[in-house]
């Protein structure tokens, strides 16, 4: 990372703290929530990127991993053999078709200009927010359409780690509700896997010294994440996602006319 302000390496811990809890608290939209505020702070996606990567490694294996020793206990306090927190068929259906989008999106992502993929991101956020807005997420009924949210997820993932929202929108319809957080966890410890390997093949800086300071800063948004994540299973979070919108369409915008206008 290069040498900044003072003010900007408080702000960037901030962010994780941000980022960890939406992760933790909603399941996704760890990166897509953050990476806006980020580029803003210091447009380079390179440099967060990988310290992303490595946060979603760490927190979703260890989420994946308290829902299955949670999931054990109460099989054996109940009747019978308990059901795995984790859909492993849907799971495995839904990677053979994100696979080859992915591969291509980090290919993309290695090659393609930074101010080119900084607006890619900002373009896509602005979408999500709108459909956060309009308390319209993208939502998918139909085997076609599935597909298509699934490559598109996946090629998005590849360039930018954003891709969640497409996906949600497909496993929110064919994985059960119990299971969805804990699935879509292993999902993207797999995903990213796929880009760290790229990322050390390339040579990129994995920023692994500042892993030292923002972990700890992803680790209390974890933590407040968790609280939360209790508290919206019987609430209605629609206030929190419009509030949420507005604030990351601002930042789009004031983003997209610092990259390409200013």
């Amino acid at each position: 990372m290069m040498d900044l302000l003072l003010w900007q390496y408080v702000a960037i811990g901030l962010v994780f703290i941000w980022s960890g809890f939406v992760r933790s608290g909603l399941g996704f939209g760890g990166a897509v929530l953050a990476l806006p505020f980020l580029l803003l702070i210091h447009n380079d996606p390179l440099v967060y990127l990988p310290i992303i990567a490595i946060h979603l490694l760490i927190f979703s294996s260890w989420i994946a991993f308290k829902g299955h020793r949670q999931n054990k206990k109460q099989a054996l306090t109940a009747a019978g053999a308990g059901q795995s927190n984790i859909d492993w068929v849907y799971l495995k259906k839904s990677l053979r078709i994100m696979i080859i989008p992915k591969l291509i999106g980090v290919f993309g992502l290695l090659t393609l200009p930074s101010n080119l993929i900084t607006g890619i991101i900002f373009a896509i956020v602005t979408l999500f927010a709108i459909t956060y807005i309009l308390d319209k997420p993208f939502k998918s009924n139909n085997k076609w359409l599935d597909n298509i949210f699934l490559m598109l997820g996946g090629y998005v993932s590849g360039t930018s780690l954003i891709g969640a929202p497409l996906i949600v929108a497909v496993y929110g319809t064919h994985v059960a509700r119990h299971q969805l957080r804990d699935t879509l966890f292993v999902l993207w410890f797999i995903l990213v896997m796929i880009k760290m390997v790229s990322f050390l093949i390339a040579g990129i800086d994995l920023q692994l010294i500042h892993q030292i300071w923002l972990l700890p800063c992803a680790f209390i948004g974890h933590l407040l994440g968790q609280k939360f994540h209790t508290h919206i299973q019987a609430q209605d979070s629609k206030v929190f996602f419009r509030v949420v919108g507005y604030a990351l369409l601002l930042i789009c915008i004031v983003g997209l006319y610092m990259n390409f206008i200013a």
